[in-house]
């Protein structure tokens, strides 16, 4: 059951709604459950939340301009930065932030799913192992 939680809590951290998973993953991983699962469960929730970005931006980002919930000028500096950087900017997706926009930014631009799913995965696979390593390494 804990897995199930820090998958939604992962998810839901990922999309464009306020929320981390770091905390819980290093909280589960005191508790002695498997790291491995854990990393393989938060990294899934988080990429999956990031592809719910990517769908926004893809479907929903011209709506959403027309309506004026974004504005114009937001969506011309994103892809001005998005082309600037390009698809190594979706290594940047685990930022507090700026990654969240990032995957939403490469949906509009409709970026290559299969190369935006590469990166993003490896991105979130990245931080999650990190932040295991360091708990596991320096926690008594």
């Amino acid at each position: 059951m804990v897995y199930l939680y820090l998958f939604f809590i992962a998810l839901g951290s990922a999309t464009l709604l306020p929320g981390g998973s770091e905390a819980l993953l290093l909280y589960l991983n005191s508790e002695k459950n498997s790291t491995l699962l854990l990393l393989f469960v938060a990294t899934l929730g988080n990429t999956l939340g990031s592809f719910i970005n990517y769908m926004l931006g893809r479907y929903a980002s011209a709506w959403a301009e027309k309506k004026n919930y974004i504005k114009s000028l937001h969506v011309k500096k994103s892809k001005e930065y998005f082309d600037r950087f390009g698809g190594f900017a979706l290594l940047f997706a685990w930022v507090p932030l700026i990654g969240d926009p990032i995957t939403f930014v490469a949906g509009m631009l409709r970026y290559n799913l299969l190369v935006f799913t590469v990166l993003v995965t490896l991105s979130k696979f990245s931080r999650y192992a990190f932040l295991l390593y360091i708990f596991n390494t320096y926690s008594p």
